[in-house]
């Protein structure tokens, strides 16, 4: 069976690293921000729009980590793969409804990165307490915040 075609995507903004890190969203999409102000962390959903073409349909692949096996493109979080794409959790620093701006300390996304949905981040339906992944990953930072200060370039191995 080959894979179903679905419906046209509609790119709701950008991603700008112009002035810090920034999700601008179109004009006619910004009051869709109304009431984001009070939560702290938001759900990116964007598309990988400058990752090579998925044409080799390559379904396992080399790992991208050190000390891993290879994997399944759906064990990684590369940008290639059948749909590229992609969902960062970034945290807010401000939201400004009228000019369609939600300000981030960070996203890894590239600068004019098309954005697809916004969505807040809620621990309750988000946070899995008791996650697990492989055990050559068992060094990695146990939550985002411990994140930002983990040596990636130790991990990766592009």
């Amino acid at each position: 069976m080959s894979g179903k075609k679905i419906s046209e995507l509609t790119q709701v903004g950008s991603v700008s690293t112009q002035k810090g890190f920034q999700i601008q969203v179109q004009k006619e999409y910004a009051l869709g921000l109304t009431g984001l102000e009070g939560f702290s962390h938001v759900q990116i959903v964007w598309y990988a729009d400058r990752a090579p073409s998925w044409e080799n349909k390559m379904l396992v692949m080399p790992s991208p980590y050190k000390d891993a096996p290879e994997m399944g493109v759906f064990a990684t979080r590369s940008p290639l793969r059948p749909n590229g794409i992609c969902i960062s959790n970034a945290e807010v620093i401000s939201v400004d409804v009228e000019n369609g701006i939600i300000e981030l300390t960070w996203i890894d996304a590239e600068d004019g990165t098309p954005v697809l949905d916004i969505k807040p981040y809620h621990p309750s339906g988000d946070k899995i307490v008791n996650a697990k992944i492989p055990s050559w990953g068992k060094s990695w930072p146990k939550s985002f915040e411990e994140s930002g200060d983990f040596d990636w370039s130790k991990v990766f191995l592009f």
